[in-house]
């Protein structure tokens, strides 16, 4: 009996280290990052590279404090794209309707062809250690366009990546690495 609980212990504390430090499950709970993500899908979060994003990884965030929480959100955690980090000037949109980096067109070819990379104007320079970060379903999220306005000016801090996102686990139609 002792030994059963003593079992069920260890499993308990190596499954708690497993999701504090190597991967978490979330369950995308919006359409703003379609058609990549669908809500409802669960994705695992890779923790062992939290704080740090490049360009183009899906993460989850710590959006605390930055984005308010809504309806389809748990008010905390949230799926984006990293469209921009650190020393990188992002501006919409040049003559083609492109977002720029650097000048530069950037190439979105995760967003379906019907959807504009973006309605609002900006051009920005990223601080050293913060992101710019924007949903694939950009007419439906909320993200760094929604708060240009606000102290920071949309720039998350890295500190806030929870995870990477490679992979829906359910459901099992839609399972697969991204």
């Amino acid at each position: 009996m002792v030994a059963a609980a003593v079992c069920v212990v260890l499993l308990l504390a190596a499954a708690g280290l497993v999701r504090h430090f190597v991967v978490q499950p979330f369950t995308v709970p919006s359409a703003s990052m379609q058609p990549a993500l669908q809500p409802g899908d669960v994705i695992l979060a890779d923790r062992g590279e939290r704080g740090a994003a490049q360009r183009g990884d899906i993460v989850v965030l710590d959006g605390s404090g930055f984005f308010a929480p809504s309806a389809d959100s748990d008010g905390k955690f949230w799926v984006k794209r990293v469209i921009a980090t650190g020393g990188e000037r992002v501006a919409c949109c040049d003559e083609q309707g492109r977002l720029t980096i650097d000048g530069t067109a950037l190439s979105e070819p995760y967003l379906p062809d019907t959807v504009a990379p973006s309605t609002v104007s900006f051009d920005l320079q990223v601080p050293e250690g913060r992101m710019f970060v924007l949903g694939d379903n950009r007419a439906d999220s909320t993200d760094s366009r929604s708060l240009l306005g606000a102290p920071g000016g949309g720039m998350i801090p890295l500190d806030r990546v929870v995870g990477h996102v490679d992979r829906v686990v359910w459901p099992l139609a839609r399972a697969g690495s991204l």
